[in-house]
């Protein structure tokens, strides 16, 4: 079964999930491409899809919304799974006593619901580093009000990440299987 991992990535962290995902696929005996969203022209080729962009302002970035939006049929029509990134630091619930995680799903994840009607959706934890931020991102993030709120460093839960892409393996092998 041939798997496309998409992704849009703005920084490397999700590029960085993205590829895990990948290699534990790989491992369970799937056939995998990783690629930018950007860069995907014809994914009809695919049985089954993963498509994740990191989250800024509870969106997805525009690569992957544009490449969900042009390719709908085809990915609503094969297993998809989507993900995001974008949270930090360790909290598992904010001040108000709500999932962090939950709290951190892009509106992606019900637009897409009745679109692609993917098999499953899961927020992951992402990555942040002071001087990795370019353009006109440096600005904001150098300021010192936002600097002390962003907690800085790889936020990544990597074995929750593998314990997800296993669970997609484990989903594909029963339909290969049924």
């Amino acid at each position: 079964m041939k798997v496309l991992i998409a992704y849009a990535s703005k920084y490397g962290a999700t590029e960085g999930i993205a590829r895990r995902i990948g290699e534990t696929l790989q491992k369970r005996g799937l056939e995998i491409d990783v690629a930018r969203c950007a860069d995907v022209r014809d994914p009809s080729g695919y049985d089954a899809y993963v498509i994740g962009s990191a989250t800024y302002a509870f969106n997805w970035r525009k690569d992957a919304r544009k490449f969900v939006e042009r390719n709908a049929g085809v990915l609503s029509a094969r297993p998809t799974w989507l993900f995001s990134s974008g949270p930090l630091g360790t909290e598992t619930v904010d001040k108000d006593g709500n999932d962090v995680l939950k709290g951190a799903e892009p509106k992606q994840f019900a637009d897409y619901a009745d679109l692609l009607h993917p098999r499953g959706a899961q927020v992951f934890r992402g990555a942040y580093h002071h001087d990795k931020i370019r353009g006109g991102d440096r600005i904001v993030a150098w300021m010192p009000a936002i600097r002390d709120i962003l907690p800085e460093g790889d936020f990544r839960e990597w074995d929750a990440i593998d314990a997800w892409a296993d669970s997609i393996a484990d989903a594909l092998g029963a339909i290969a299987r049924g």
